[in-house]
């Protein structure tokens, strides 16, 4: 029998609203709020680059343009609503979730230990025990807090000294926690003082199974129809190959759908969804048309390979690449409207002039420029200044630019 396919369109839409970008960018956006926000996406990702508002701030304000950084931070810090660990990427993730990453943190203490001692060269492990005993008595403390009698590398942020070494592997293998940070620097503390203990208690932790289900499940409900691979990708501590042996069980058992998802180019891509999608709302339900300038790790881009089938849009963050080979530019925001990625926009906060300037705008090709359409990225433009720190929009001469 043939598999039903879900057409591009209609896949853009559930997708999107599986991302709250088929919504209304309205709403509180602090305390339970905020963190309803945070738990239907997932987890937000961390990034410490502010060419306008750092990652985490710009994913939450694209969904609710009310958001502020000390709401988050209040989340994280103060209320202990929010962990940081790893999925993908260093993230903030709800704190309800702990009990999950238990096979993260285990698996992650018996990989890193060798991986480490050959990338940073040092050993690293016989600084652990005085890292604990420091943070037992003392609290909190960053990386520069430990090993002050160990010389300092000038290679680069990759290279660590023993104790910050033996601080990061503690963190991740989940003796310790990140209590929150200073600017983007972490501080660390005994888990027991961070997470609730009916939480951070190995008797209360899923078995490897329970947490396979849990990440394919979870994963799946957030992106509303995925590949085995993307869904062992989206928390990515699950392999591939727990997460393809969950999915030939669930569709033994009746409880996923294999169907042709459209790509942009009109291509077909085999996916699963749970039974019962083609009456989700969402197939339907046009997303607003208000312009929204994304965050370069927004969720919706995370998968560039996903963005590019089903939105037809090639993104690469340039970040590393040489000015002189750059395409775009250094940090280039990609701009949605309704259920289309219309373009992409290097603009940079330069608060010492209190300004927000736009250097350059690349229409994606097909999309007309016109007067609507910039009159919804100038607005759009206003709504971010508070964000960016800045109280006035500046455009160069000859911003708007020919799709590349």
């Amino acid at each position: 029998m043939s598999r039903p396919t879900l057409g591009n369109a209609a896949a853009r839409r559930l997708f999107l609203a599986r991302h709250l970008l088929s919504e209304p960018p309205q709403g509180l956006a602090k305390g339970t709020a905020l963190l309803k926000v945070i738990h239907d996406l997932g987890f937000v990702q961390l990034d410490s680059i502010n060419t306008v508002a750092r990652a985490h701030d710009l994913i939450l304000f694209a969904r609710r343009p009310r958001y502020r950084p000390a709401a988050l931070k209040r989340l994280y810090e103060k209320d202990r609503a929010l962990f940081e660990h790893w999925t993908h990427d260093a993230a903030v993730i709800p704190m309800d979730f702990y009990t999950q990453w238990h096979l993260r943190r285990t698996r992650d203490a018996a990989k890193l230990l060798g991986r480490w001692k050959d990338w940073q060269r040092h050993d690293f492990e016989a600084q652990m025990e005085s890292v604990l005993a420091q943070v037992r008595a003392e609290g909190t403390v960053t990386s520069s807090d430990v090993g002050q009698d160990e010389p300092r590398s000038s290679g680069g942020w990759w290279e660590w000294h023993p104790s910050k070494t033996a601080l990061e592997y503690l963190w991740r293998s989940g003796a310790l926690a990140v209590a929150g940070r200073e600017g983007f620097r972490k501080r660390y503390d005994l888990t027991e003082r961070v997470v609730p203990a009916v939480l951070h208690d190995p008797a209360n932790a899923p078995d490897t199974a329970q947490t396979i289900d849990w990440c394919c499940d979870q994963a799946l409900a957030r992106l509303g129809f995925a590949t085995a691979g993307e869904l062992a990708a989206f928390w990515a501590h699950i392999s591939p190959a727990e997460a393809r042996g969950w999915c030939a069980a669930e569709l033994a058992a009746g409880r996923l759908e294999e169907v042709n998802i459209e790509a942009a180019d009109g291509s077909l891509r085999p996916a699963f969804l749970r039974p019962g999608w083609a009456d989700d709302p969402a197939l339907t339900r046009d997303p607003p048309k208000r312009l929204r300038v994304l965050s370069p790790f927004d969720p919706v881009l995370r998968d560039r390979k996903r963005a590019a089938r089903l939105f037809g849009f090639d993104y690469r963050i340039e970040v590393f690449v040489p000015e002189a080979q750059r395409r775009y530019g250094y940090y280039v925001f990609p701009l949605l409207q309704g259920d289309r990625l219309v373009g992409r926009v290097d603009m940079k906060a330069h608060r010492d002039a209190d300004e927000l300037r736009v250097t350059a705008l690349w229409p994606e090709r097909g999309v007309r420029w016109g007067k609507g359409r910039q009159e919804a990225f100038e607005a759009e433009l206003q709504r971010l200044l508070p964000l960016a720190g800045v109280s006035q929009v500046c455009f160069a001469d000859d911003w708007l630019r020919d799709p590349v």
